[in-house]
């Protein structure tokens, strides 16, 4: 089972509205607004979706990691976390 399956209806519901923000960046563009507030809609989209990346990293740690440390599988999990992270930062 997931980490974030506590959590699934809260992220579903705020990757739909990032989704609507995303749409709503199109329409900027389909009607020739202002680059510079469209580069505010894009980095706002884009902070939303690093705050639920940020989420979905703290449920694995919580939850994924924490079982395997426990199961004795911690080193296999904690280079997967770093993996994770470093592509986070990295993007």
């Amino acid at each position: 089972m997931p980490g974030y399956t506590k959590d699934k209806k809260r992220i579903q519901a705020r990757l739909r509205r990032i989704e609507g923000q995303v749409r709503g960046i199109q329409k900027m563009v389909d009607g020739d607004r202002y680059c510079i507030d469209v580069l505010t809609q894009v980095n706002a989209t884009k902070a939303a979706l690093e705050s639920v990346a940020l989420e979905l990293l703290a449920d694995h740690t919580e939850h994924c990691v924490m079982e395997a440390i426990q199961a004795g599988d911690g080193r296999r999990k904690v280079r997967e976390l770093n993996l994770a992270v470093e592509r986070l930062v990295r993007s």
